[in-house]
């Protein structure tokens, strides 16, 4: 049987990171386990773990266990008068139950950790004043105001199934290229959405790494931040010192040294 380990052996923080991980990368209903290609996955796994001589400890070894035990119960026939009697629960219920609350563990560890890379990022430059008196200011975007639209967006979009293909992530320097590429083709009077830039990205890391570019871009002074009305949706658009900015390679040097 394939198995979508083949290319690269990963390593997981424990065999509940490693089921979840093979039910989200297969889109599989979490509620409905095809439990016997799972196992199937799950015993490949540890095999090639063993001929790489990782090292995966007992938890790992107990929950093949399981799985195997789980697959039994589930083709061991059961006689349907004891059916009508005392219904069987399904053999899966204990194991989605657990991965599911394993995987909000995990969203929230991931959502604080980047919380984290936001604050780290988040810097007072003393030239930024005069450099918003210089241009047409519109409504005052604060951190704040865009911290709020992308926690608006992380909202809509948690319970969104978010499915990583396998793709490299984009990286920072990446993303402040690609909106330097958007800005490019636009004029000063037609800016860009914030929320529309966001609602595009297709993982939460991209989100981030969007969220990190734009800052990146307003220290650096090549774009402002503009609300056409009180609470309304941010807009980005290029400062005067647009081509400026990239016109030299330094700056952008400085960003990939920094998030090498």
């Amino acid at each position: 049987m394939s198995s979508p380990l083949n290319v690269h052996l990963e390593q997981y923080d424990g065999p509940l990171d490693l089921l979840l991980d093979l039910i989200r990368r297969q889109e599989i209903n979490i509620y409905d386990i095809p439990i016997g290609r799972i196992t199937a996955q799950y015993l490949e796994y540890m095999q090639q773990a063993a001929a790489l001589d990782m090292d995966l400890g007992a938890e790992f070894i107990y929950m093949a266990a399981t799985l195997i035990h789980i697959k039994s119960r589930m083709l061991l026939p059961r006689d349907p008068e004891l059916e009508k009697m005392s219904p069987e629960d399904d053999p899966r219920q204990e194991l989605v139950d657990r991965l599911l609350e394993y995987e909000r563990f995990k969203n929230a560890a991931e959502m604080l950790q980047q919380k984290r890379m936001i604050e780290e990022h988040v810097w007072s430059n003393p030239q930024i004043q005069s450099f918003l008196d210089e241009e047409e200011p519109g409504l005052a975007v604060s951190l704040f105001d865009l911290v709020r639209t992308f926690q608006q967006v992380l909202d809509r979009v948690k319970n969104r199934p978010v499915y990583d293909a396998g793709g490299p992530d984009v990286s920072v320097p990446e993303m402040i290229q690609h909106l330097r590429s958007l800005l490019e083709q636009t004029t000063r009077e037609t800016p860009l959405s914030a929320t529309e830039l966001f609602e595009r990205q297709p993982t939460r890391r991209g989100l981030v790494a969007l969220f990190l570019a734009i800052l990146e871009m307003v220290k650096m002074q090549a774009v402002l931040l503009v609300q056409k009305d009180a609470f309304g949706d941010i807009f980005i658009k290029r400062s005067k010192r647009f081509a400026d900015v990239f016109t030299s390679p330094e700056a952008m040097e400085a960003i990939e040294k920094g998030y090498s």
